[in-house]
C-alpha cells in the first residue's frame, strides 16, 4: 500500500509538471482565465486517483490528457483567429485616461479602486494624475503610460550616445559549466579555464557562479566552501 501511494504520487507529479510545461511559459499571474481554470482542474484531477483508492490511475491520466488537448486547441484557435481570441481572452480596457479614472470601465471589469491603486503602487506610481493611460490587460495586469513630463529621463533625451549592451550569459552555475552558453558566446572550455586561472582558480567546480556581463566582461564568484578552504590552506 505504501509503495503504491509513492509511485502514484511521483507519477502524477511528473504528469502535472509536463502538462503545465506543455501549456507554455506564462507565469501563473499572466495566465488567461481559461488557462488558469485548466491549471486548477489538472491539479484536482491529479489528486483524485491518490485519494480514491479504488480509482484507476489511468482515468486520471486520461482526463488530464483531454484537458491539455483542449487547452492546446483553444490556444491554437486564439492564435489563428482574432474573434476567438477576443471571446476567450477578452480585450484590454482603458481604466485611466489623462489622469482620470474611468468609472464605467472599472465597473465593467468588476475592478475596484482599491485594486487599481494597489497595482499603481506596485508600479511605483503614487499619483493618478501622472498617468496618461492605464490599461487593464486581459490577464488582469495593469499597464501604464506615464505623461511625457513624468517619464524618467533617458540618455536619448539628453543627447548622450551609449555603448551597445549585449546579453548577459551564465557560464558556470554551482560548479557546472553551461556549454550551450559558451557556444552561444563563441567561446570554449580552454578560454573559460584560462580566465579562471588568470584569477587563481584551476577548477570550474570551485566556482559558484560565473557569467559574461552585458559589456562582455567575465565575472565570477567562488563557492563559499572553496574560498574558506583556500584561506585555511594559505600559509
Amino acid at each position: 500500500m505504501f509503495f503504491d501511494i509513492v509511485w502514484k504520487t511521483a507519477l502524477m507529479y511528473l504528469v502535472v509538471i509536463v502538462s503545465m510545461r506543455l501549456m507554455g511559459k506564462r507565469m501563473i499571474g499572466e495566465l488567461q482565465p481559461f488557462e488558469f481554470a485548466i491549471a486548477i482542474m489538472i491539479s484536482e484531477l491529479a489528486v483524485f486517483p491518490l485519494t480514491e483508492g479504488n480509482t484507476n490511475i489511468l482515468h486520471g491520466l486520461l482526463a488530464i490528457g483531454v484537458l491539455v488537448l483542449c487547452q492546446f486547441l483553444l490556444s491554437l484557435l486564439s492564435i489563428k483567429s482574432l474573434t476567438v481570441r477576443t471571446i476567450i481572452c477578452g480585450r484590454p480596457r482603458i481604466v485611466i485616461k489623462n489622469g482620470k479614472i474611468l468609472e464605467k470601465n472599472l465597473k465593467k471589469e468588476l475592478y475596484t479602486i482599491n485594486d487599481l491603486l494597489e497595482q499603481l503602487r506596485m508600479l511605483n506610481i503614487q499619483n493618478i494624475s501622472d498617468v496618461e493611460y492605464g490599461i487593464l490587460e486581459t490577464n488582469g495586469q495593469l499597464s501604464v503610460v506615464l505623461k511625457s513630463q513624468k517619464r524618467p529621463v533617458t540618455p536619448e533625451d539628453l543627447g548622450i550616445e551609449t555603448k551597445y549592451e549585449g546579453l548577459s550569459l551564465d557560464l558556470i552555475i554551482d560548479g557546472i559549466v553551461i556549454t550551450h552558453n559558451l557556444k552561444l558566446a563563441k567561446l570554449d572550455m580552454d578560454w573559460l579555464v584560462g580566465k579562471l586561472k588568470e584569477n587563481g582558480w584551476d577548477n570550474p567546480r570551485d566556482i559558484f557562479y560565473a557569467y559574461i556581463d552585458t559589456a562582455g566582461n567575465f565575472q565570477f564568484q567562488p563557492k563559499l566552501k572553496a574560498s574558506k578552504s583556500r584561506v585555511m590552506n594559505t600559509p
